[in-house]
């Protein structure tokens, strides 16, 4: 048993000090005192937050989840760790079929046997079933239409799959993975009306990937994709390197969702955490400079971003306090990929993963399953 004293604890709706942490793997409680003969860990006045949660990220730390190998996964693993992340997905791209169902197998296996930073808890399925016209950084020669065999074998590890409804005949790939598979089905990268957007969230997409990029976007009169955004419940995942989405949209997005729909992510890319230079996303050449990732034709290829900057970026672009900013990186994307009820907040029960940071916005220890993973 461990206790975590004289720290700021964030929980869902406020900041809660002069009070005791205490865990194992999972947290026991919040106290007034410390038990006898425990461990104690001083947080010496810094924030304690629920660990990070990454629903989308490609890579980091030079390396990509599409390289297919364990190594690639821990170096991505390891990179994230520092930035407070404690949950992610480790996502895919728009290549070849023998190539993603490679990245899948050795995503399953670490998930499987564990990492040693971040740990991976599903596979996100970016593309191939998406439509050309909205690509973004995709490859176009690999987009295909929905096709159930790319993902055999795998239903019960990907959390989470981004299809553009428009290119799925009556729904019916959208309607058998909602009715057959756990798997949370992601609107991105489509051209779809907004009506065609409304008829893939009926039919189960319960999901957006990266709101307002790669998207048929808002007009009074074409309300497209952004538009039933919207208009739903439906989760929205938002990229805040002021990059994708100019900060002073930030706060309207958050007011028109709510903060249980809103959804931090980083989609960073392998030079997630290195210097401006040349790199590659899904076996494309990109070029990083200023943190801006580009295809050699000027379309924006992912981030360079991190979730403790995104958190940052968003406290400093709005008046929302910072436990409603931590939410969106915690208990919002946890929710949003079904694991809520182990991941993202301070409760009694759920699993023992902490990141403490500064005032700053620098990570000083990350800790998963009660035991220290990164200390700065």
């Amino acid at each position: 048993m461990k206790a975590i004293i004289n720290g700021k604890m964030i929980l869902p709706n406020e900041v809660v000090e002069n009070k005791v942490l205490i865990f194992d793997q999972q947290i026991q409680k919040i106290a007034d005192a410390v038990p006898e003969g425990i461990e104690v860990i001083d947080a010496k006045g810094a924030y304690v937050a629920p660990g990070f949660v990454d629903v989308h990220i490609h890579g980091a730390g030079g390396h990509d989840t599409m390289e297919g190998t364990r190594e690639a996964l821990e170096a991505i693993s390891n990179k994230i760790v520092a930035d407070g992340v404690t949950s992610f997905l480790p996502t895919t791209m728009t290549m070849d079929k023998a190539a993603v169902r490679q990245a899948f197998a050795e995503a399953k296996l670490a998930i499987d046997t564990d990492l040693p930073g971040a740990r991976p808890v599903g596979i996100n399925m970016e593309g191939p079933f998406i439509s050309i016209a909205k690509k973004g950084a995709q490859n176009s020669d690999y987009v295909v239409k929905p096709d159930w065999s790319y993902i055999e074998g795998y239903e019960d590890v990907i959390r989470l799959m981004t299809i553009a409804p428009e290119e799925d005949e009556n729904q019916n790939f959208i309607k058998k993975v909602k009715k057959e598979t756990d798997i949370r089905l992601s609107i991105g990268h489509s051209n779809a009306t907004f009506e065609e957007a409304l008829a893939g969230i009926d039919a189960g997409c319960s999901h957006m990937t990266h709101f307002f990029n790669g998207m048929t976007g808002l007009n009074h009169r074409d309300p497209g994709c952004v538009g039933a955004g919207f208009s739903s419940d439906i989760f929205v995942e938002l990229i805040t390197d002021t990059i994708h989405i100019h900060p002073g949209l930030f706060e309207y997005i958050v007011k028109s969702k709510g903060l249980d729909r809103v959804v931090l992510i980083t989609d960073c890319i392998m030079a997630g955490g290195l210097e401006d230079g040349e790199y590659s996303l899904g076996g494309q050449a990109v070029t990083v400079a200023g943190g801006a990732a580009r295809l050699l034709d000027g379309t924006l290829a992912g981030s360079t971003h991190s979730l403790i900057k995104a958190v940052e970026n968003v406290r400093k672009h709005t008046a929302l306090s910072l436990p409603e900013v931590v939410r969106m990186a915690t208990l919002t994307p946890a929710a949003s990929i079904g694991i809520d009820a182990v991941k993202g907040s301070l409760e009694t029960g759920k699993d023992a993963d902490f990141v403490l940071f500064d005032e700053e916005f620098r990570v000083l220890e990350t800790i998963i399953a009660g035991e220290s993973r990164y200390h700065a």
